[in-house]
């Protein structure tokens, strides 16, 4: 799993969570400039903590149980 694998996990785990960050924002009818930003910030930083603990897993080859299931079907 290369570098573009990575980058695109992120940006697959913080587009969304900052959609919705923001989403809340406007619905609560404060879209300052300032709520936005911090939006951003927050949604940077989890999908950093999300892809770097996936990353970790990958790399030390550390069993995920819940990881492993995502994409099995039961028979």
């Amino acid at each position: 799993m290369g570098a573009a694998f990575w980058i695109k996990r992120y940006f697959m785990a913080a587009v969304p969570l900052f959609a919705v960050l923001a989403g809340w924002e406007w619905i609560k009818g404060t879209t300052a400039s300032g709520d936005i930003i911090s939006a951003a910030v927050w949604s940077a930083v989890a999908a950093g903590i999300f892809v770097g603990a996936a990353y970790r897993r990958y790399r030390k080859a550390i069993a995920c149980a819940a990881c492993d299931s995502i994409g099995k079907t039961k028979s």
